[in-house]
């Protein structure tokens, strides 16, 4: 059975009417054939399991694929390679104290952790056709004699958890699990219900933190449970933990309070603007996000067409959040590491990788999904595929999402989607994206309710300013940006579109345990119109041992991005940065420096201060505008680091290896404890030189308010204007009652306003137009509008969370 579409929707011979039997309890002898047939109480019917644990296994190798066939035959060979590798270097002897030299000891948490996952790895291999270890009988005796040191040198009942609670009660069941399906036909019946048992030790119930029973599991930790405790019920053959690993998507028992099929208002799980949120106050699409809709995707498929099959009519808050939540922060088949939190630290889990896994939770999620929500998802990820020419598809995924992405590349009924447009501002964990034809545009902010960032475990030791609106600048000629090693390399104090105070900083995460970091700040977030146009702001304050505060704003407008700041005050006595650019420029790259027309010496080591610079132009990237003239400094320098210097964790600790990447960094120096410091550019992404210069001139996005009570810009051609107020205050005939985030968009016969509270402080909030309003075409419940010469909106902010109000108004 190939995993195709098809065969996942077909492969089941369950049926919904088959009755269920009570057994007294496990068996402990092995059958004839030398198959596990341990049971559990409230026993499924000998008719379902066998079906629904080939799916287990098809599931993890692809089912009956052909490894002759040229679309696989690669992947197949890089399976064969690393897990030979394993097979090799795995310690068989009598007397050894562990399996892996560089995994001892073996009872240490991590340790034991990652031995599982190697010995699922080798036994994926030894159950794929094609590898040199396919049902090799050494590998069987190996593997089954590995499980069972494991289990007693490490991994038992017996042992209290200690370390990090996520590889007792996740990682190594999860692993354990997966082996022992594999591995069903040779294990000997005590063994498996050894390892069922140790299974109801450290994971018995996917609603629950074993080691914190009050503590309700929640987002992508309840997703991994559950597959577990269903993967438990197949091998046990127990109804009532299948029934409850299907009932824990939904919590049927705490009244859907933590299901996740609904939206969220706080703490963890998906939010109806499209946020995810985990660990309480970390963005998380990227990663948690990625891992709940990939186990929730795998537990549907796995039981669909069973007596157990996930029926919650809510299961349409998942589909809608592939197009709400996963596909806007997904950029040529590539995840923005704005929403992939300490996980950027991670070598082996760069933005592509993470964006290849939403990619296969897509595919399989649509196997089973209505054909509607499949039919777009398929011709979205078509579209991915076939444009991720950077670090294909293929070279980061398994065989069965390979077998699965091959189906779709294969549908000549599937159209590739093309890129996806449009503006997005996620007030609920204060993200930004912005797509246009050509590039992509992301905003990190952070606040008393999201935190700027997550550190632990010793992962994103330098990770200080990562939330202090820090801007993702993709290119479609350039996607490699954020994953060819720009983290271990790039300066963390320069991060760009941040304003910092240069002051040196400790390793963060360095401790047990993960932990998190939310300013004080109320703003961040901000207004979009038409999904076209944005009004985004924050309040920076500074971390613990700096006084820095500032007012950021950014406008999105069209192809291009204002960015301003205000009110830029510190008493510290260092110096204070805000960072325009800090490119990553590959091994060797030169490209050109163009600054008011004149070209820059492109050697390393090169630094200049422009005392006004009107525009500068960086080769391949774009424009920059700095309204009114600037003193600019630039550098170009060669920067080595390691991905050991950013994470040093137990089971992603990165390499020693040293990595060299060049960098043009431009930035503006407010100096020393600068008091009301301001700053202003125009990013225009893609731009030539010859464009920026007019556009410099031309000025078709202006400056109209830059203080510390409002910043505000007009795009008169196109009638648009844009002002993020701090206070009640004027601008540009725009007054506010109290701080807001506006657009107005004037065109022919409509007026377009669009409004927010990104600090969420108000109740109501009133608006006037410079323009009189004669009635109103369409507006939220919230707006109430008075029409007159000079129209005025009261729009009922109270309650949104700073989400964005509209009406459409008759001038």
């Amino acid at each position: 059975m190939r995993l195709t579409r098809r065969a996942l929707l077909t492969a089941t011979a369950a049926t919904g009417a088959t009755a269920l039997v009570t057994s007294a309890g496990p068996a402990h002898a092995a059958t004839p054939t030398g198959t596990a047939a341990a049971t559990g109480t409230g026993a499924a019917a000998e008719a379902d399991v066998p079906a629904l644990l080939e799916r287990a296994e098809a599931l993890l190798t692809g089912g009956d694929l052909d490894p002759a066939d040229p679309d696989l035959a690669a992947a197949v060979a890089a399976l064969d390679t690393t897990a030979k590798d394993l097979w090799e270097t795995l310690d068989r002897g009598p007397a050894r104290t562990a399996l892996w030299a560089d995994l001892a000891p073996v009872a240490d948490p991590g340790n034991f952790g990652q031995s599982y996952t190697r010995l699922r790895t080798i036994a994926i291999a030894w159950a794929t056709p094609g590898t040199s270890l396919t049902a090799d009988p050494a590998v069987t005796d190996a593997l089954v004699a590995a499980l069972r040191f494991a289990h007693d040198a490490a991994y038992n009942p017996a042992r209290r958890e200690t370390g990090n609670w996520w590889f007792w009660e996740i990682g190594a069941p999860r692993a354990l699990m997966d082996s022992a399906v594999l591995l069903r036909h040779r294990l000997p019946a005590a063994d498996l219900t050894d390892y069922l048992a140790v299974v109801d030790r450290f994971c018995p119930d996917a609603d629950r933190r074993t080691n914190a029973p009050t503590l309700a599991e929640t987002g992508a930790n309840r997703a991994d449970k559950a597959v577990i405790v269903a993967l438990r019920g197949l091998l046990g053959q127990d109804a009532a933990k299948l029934a409850s690993a299907r009932d824990a998507l939904s919590d049927v028992r705490d009244a859907g309070r933590n299901s996740l099929f609904r939206y969220v208002t706080s703490g963890d799980g998906f939010y109806e603007d499209g946020s995810f949120v985990q660990h309480g106050a970390v963005a998380y699409t990227g990663t948690y996000g990625v891992v709940l809709l990939g186990g929730i995707a795998h537990l549907l498929t796995l039981l669909a067409g069973s007596p157990w099959q996930v029926a919650d009519p809510d299961v349409s808050v998942l589909y809608d959040a592939v197009e709400r939540s996963i596909t806007p922060v997904i950029f040529e088949g590539l995840m923005m590491d704005a929403v992939r939190g300490r996980a950027v630290s991670r070598e082996r889990a760069g933005d592509h990788r993470d964006g290849a896994a939403a990619v296969a939770a897509i595919l399989l999620l649509a196997t089973g999904a209505p054909a509607a929500y499949a039919g777009r998802w398929r011709s979205l990820a078509k579209g991915w595929l076939t444009r991720n020419r950077t670090t294909p598809f293929a070279e980061l995924a398994g065989l069965p999402q390979i077998a699965l992405a091959k189906d779709v590349l294969d549908d000549d009924g599937v159209a590739a989607q093309q890129r996806t447009g449009g503006l997005h501002v996620f007030a609920d964990m204060d993200r930004v994206v912005h797509h246009r034809p050509r590039w992509a545009y992301a905003l990190s902010l952070s606040s008393q309710r999201i935190a700027a960032y997550e550190a632990g475990n010793g992962e994103n030791l330098h990770g200080w300013y990562t939330g202090d609106g820090m801007a993702y600048l993709y290119d479609v000629d350039d996607p490699a940006q954020y994953d060819d090693a720009f983290w271990p390399t790039v300066d963390p104090y320069r991060l760009p579109g941040t304003t910092v105070d240069t002051r040196r900083r400790t390793d963060l995460g360095t401790g047990g345990g993960t932990s998190t970091y939310r300013p004080a700040n109320a703003v961040a977030g901000g207004s979009v119109l038409h999904r076209r146009y944005g009004a985004v702001s924050m309040e920076l304050t500074g971390t613990p041992g700096s006084t820095l505060r500032a007012k950021k704003s950014w406008f999105l407008v069209d192809d291009a991005v204002i960015s301003l700041g205000a009110d830029i005050t510190a008493t510290d006595g260092r110096t204070v940065e805000t960072v325009v650019e800090n490119r990553n420029l590959g091994r060797d790259g030169r490209p050109r420096l163009v600054v008011d027309g004149a070209r820059q010496p492109d050697e390393q080591g090169w630094s200049h201060r422009f005392g006004r610079a009107g525009w500068a132009h960086v080769e391949g990237v774009g424009g920059y505008v700095f309204p009114g003239a600037s003193a600019l400094h630039a550098l170009r320098e060669e920067r080595t680091g390691t991905w050991r210097d950013i994470n040093t964790g137990a089971d992603t600790a990165g390499s020693t290896t040293p990595f060299t990447r060049r960098y043009l960094t431009l930035w503006v120096d407010h100096g020393v404890s600068p008091t009301g410091a301001r700053y202003a550019h125009a990013l225009l992404p893609g731009a030539s030189a010859t464009a920026t210069a007019v556009w410099a001139r031309s000025r078709p996005v202006q400056v109209v308010a830059n203080d510390a009570s409002v910043q505000a810009v007009e795009a008169r051609r196109l009638g648009l204007t844009a002002a993020n107020f701090w206070t009640a205050g004027r601008a540009a005939g725009i007054s506010s009652s109290g701080p807001a985030s506006v657009l107005v968009l004037r065109r022919g016969d409509r007026i377009s306003v669009a409004v927010s509270d990104p600090g969420r402080t108000l109740t109501s909030v009133g608006v006037e137009l410079p323009f009189r309003v004669r009635a109103v075409a369409e507006a939220d419940d919230t707006v109430v509008v008075t029409p007159g010469r000079r129209g005025r909106l009261t729009v009922a902010v109270g309650g949104s969370r700073g989400h964005t109000h509209h009406a459409e108004l008759v001038p």
